[in-house]
């Protein structure tokens, strides 16, 4: 299987998760234009993941330059085609903020070695973010003991990344070290993340995994069937306030109920140090289809009025650490966030 995407040729591929599991699409794009629309459409999600494609998008459409006049509104045409695409997920920002820096470094030197500039940069940051993700299995898998059984909501697997995953890395880094492990995924509606995607990863990579609805994780914690949750981020405010697949909030209130750990598997390119608590972050709404039906099929009365808010935001009260690619975050998260922001020589044997 190809990564979850590429660059290549001067073209980006994705896989195009609305398929999987029932098959293996691979979609190619060749305009900054097409990047955007899968990042819209869910060709390709998971805010790691959505984050290198707006890069790669940003390198593509520059590449498509043919005169050096206007380049700064033809570059920030691209850039804000891009960012318009999902609001909640502070990696897509991030990336592009990025981009935008090697632009100012580069727009002197010709439009030929800008162009090769912003292809190596977003081929940096898919390369880090593996990178990362291997470092967070590492932290976070000292979490886990033999005989765990982990809840997660929603994929933040290899599918949501340039591999490995997040809150799965913390997972397929327990199992490599010969940990027994069970991991129980939310299905995750409306888009049936868990069911299709987290199932289809965890099913390839022979660890054992068990399928349950979103209303039944409650039952099985208050049955003892849950030992920890671990789930994945799409914006993290400063206080620790953490944006997630809707739903999360939900299960971090059971967790707390039940008294089981509930920890949030996120790069620190995740915390959005710009705003102070959820209450700023931006939470998308999406198509009312998507609730009404599954794959093209009506399941409800057609035309019922419909809310369907991508993403919910857990109080950092309820988040029990954050595990990233410096180590795990504990509250107060004001204070510890920032002190692993800022620290720049670690070791795995250091919390």
């Amino acid at each position: 299987m190809l990564p979850t995407i590429k660059w290549s040729n001067g073209k980006v591929i994705m896989i195009d998760q609305r398929k999987l599991p029932w098959e293996e699409v691979y979609r190619t794009y060749g305009d900054y234009r097409g990047v955007a629309e899968a990042i819209e459409k869910m060709v390709i999600r998971g805010a790691p993941a959505i984050g290198i494609a707006a890069a790669f998008g940003v390198a593509l459409g520059v590449s498509k330059f043919r005169h050096p006049g206007n380049l700064e509104k033809s570059f920030e045409m691209v850039c804000h085609r891009l960012e318009m695409t999902r609001p909640t997920a502070r990696n897509l920002f991030w990336a592009l903020e990025r981009m935008r820096a090697t632009f100012e470094r580069a727009k002197k030197k010709g439009l030929a070695e800008l162009q090769k500039r912003l292809v190596e940069e977003a081929l940096s940051i898919e390369r880090e973010d593996l990178e990362t993700n291997l470092k967070i299995g590492r932290w976070g898998s000292r979490l886990i003991k033999n005989g765990d059984r982990v809840l997660t909501h929603c994929n933040a697997g290899e599918l949501a990344t340039a591999g490995y995953g997040t809150a799965l890395g913390v997972v397929r880094a327990a199992a490599a070290q010969g940990k027994k492990l069970v991991v129980y995924a939310d299905e995750t509606r409306p888009f049936l993340q868990g069911a299709r995607l987290t199932c289809w990863e965890l099913a390839k990579d022979k660890i054992p995994v068990v399928l349950i609805t979103d209303n039944m994780a409650g039952w099985l914690m208050a049955q003892g069937e849950i030992s920890l949750v671990i789930t994945g981020a799409d914006r993290i405010a400063r206080n620790g306030d953490t944006a997630n697949k809707i739903g999360t909030y939900s299960v971090a209130v059971l967790a707390r109920e039940h008294r089981i750990p509930f920890y949030v598997a996120a790069p620190l390119n995740t915390v959005d140090f710009g705003i102070k608590d959820g209450r700023q972050i931006p939470i998308e709404e999406r198509d009312a289809d998507e609730v009404r039906n599954i794959r093209g099929r009506c399941v409800t009365v057609p035309g019922v009025k419909v809310r369907n808010p991508a993403f919910d935001v857990t109080p950092a009260r309820l988040v029990t650490g954050i595990i990233t690619e410096k180590g795990i975050a504990r509250p107060p998260y004001l204070r510890s966030l920032k002190e692993l922001a800022n620290r720049h020589l670690y070791r795995l044997t250091n919390d």
